[in-house]
């Protein structure tokens, strides 16, 4: 193959890799995705306010349905798990069985909350553009003249944004339920099974 041709196949090669890799970037800005998702939960708790009424089980189908597709639950898993989540600490199975777990009762967790949810507003703080590769969102949420910042920490899963960790009023949840769960193994004696079976996130006890 001659010069000309290796330039050529090597043009016409980049060339594609940077048009796929333009297609798959998320459409939406950050902002608009993390708006957007907001205000699906919050009109379907706004509409069905009076069924939702001693109904827990409504209001975590609402917020799986909302807020479950958007999350990116691995990259959550691996934030939680820390140190456990490499392939010489846990297994796949321990991984996947860990993940299904902490899902689940992270949207158990969110029903509860949600739950209590009685047509508070909230506002979007102006966007700034970083070069970091997980972009940060943050909304106030008010209540009765209080504001409580929600930051969402977004990651790029190709074509759409997915949420990879939440700060709440300055708690990095992500980081909290890591200490949770390490001290879970630690109970347990370090059987990771054990840990992974009965740990439970709580953001109620998380601190500064």
């Amino acid at each position: 193959m001659n010069t000309l041709m290796k330039q050529t196949l090597t043009a016409s090669i980049l060339s594609t890799m940077i048009a796929s890799t333009a297609m798959a970037a998320p459409a939406e800005a950050p902002p608009a995705f993390v708006k957007r998702i907001a205000d699906s939960l919050i009109s379907r708790l706004k509409v069905d306010h009076a069924k939702l009424q001693n109904n827990p089980a409504a209001v975590t189908a609402i917020v799986q349905q909302n807020l479950e597709p958007n999350v990116d639950a691995q990259a959550f898993t691996r934030i939680v798990m820390g140190t456990y989540a490499s392939a010489q600490s846990s297994s796949p199975q321990q991984r996947a069985t860990f993940e299904r777990n902490l899902r689940q009762s992270l949207i158990q967790n969110y029903g509860t909350a949600f739950a209590k949810y009685s047509n508070q507003s909230y506002s979007i703080r102006p966007y700034k553009q970083t070069a970091s590769a997980f972009p940060v969102v943050t909304l106030d949420f008010n209540n009765q003249g209080q504001k409580t910042p929600v930051s969402f920490q977004l990651t790029d899963a190709g074509s759409q944004w997915k949420v990879r960790n939440i700060n709440v009023a300055g708690i990095d949840l992500g980081l909290q339920f890591r200490n949770q769960f390490a001290d879970t193994v630690k109970r347990n004696g370090g059987n990771l099974d054990k840990a992974i079976a009965s740990f439970k996130p709580d953001a109620n006890n998380a601190t500064k």
